[in-house]
């Protein structure tokens, strides 16, 4: 079993940045990918960003590349989202997850609320 505990969710206007973060606890040894997903009010949850945990390779979407970037902290076991010149359209909650080597996020945190005012 792994926990995944999400903070640095908060209000910021447009064009701010926020930094979340996601550490993890519990069987981490397991841990292949980290992924950071969103859920806007009435939507889907969507993808944002994924690291693997050993070599770091990183995956964005279309929508958060070149503003948002994922790190990780293999000592901490913490996976980071920086998130840059915000936009409301980025407003949801955000969610860290992580997978196996199946690729299936088997493990989800309880989210963490991003508000970006216009």
């Amino acid at each position: 079993q792994v926990t995944l505990v999400e903070s640095g969710g908060g209000l910021v206007q447009a064009g701010g940045d926020l930094r979340l973060s996601c550490a993890a606890s519990g069987r981490t040894f397991s841990i292949y990918t980290m992924g950071w997903f969103r859920q806007a009010p009435g939507k889907g949850r969507l993808f944002v960003a994924s690291i693997r945990w050993s070599g770091g390779t990183t995956y964005y979407a279309d929508s958060v590349k070149g503003r948002y970037t994922i790190s990780r902290d293999n000592a901490k076991n913490t996976v980071y989202l920086q998130m840059n010149s915000l936009k409301p359209e980025d407003t949801a909650v955000y969610y860290c997850a992580a997978s196996g080597s199946t690729g299936d996020y088997k493990y989800w945190g309880q989210g963490t609320q991003v508000t970006v005012s216009s």
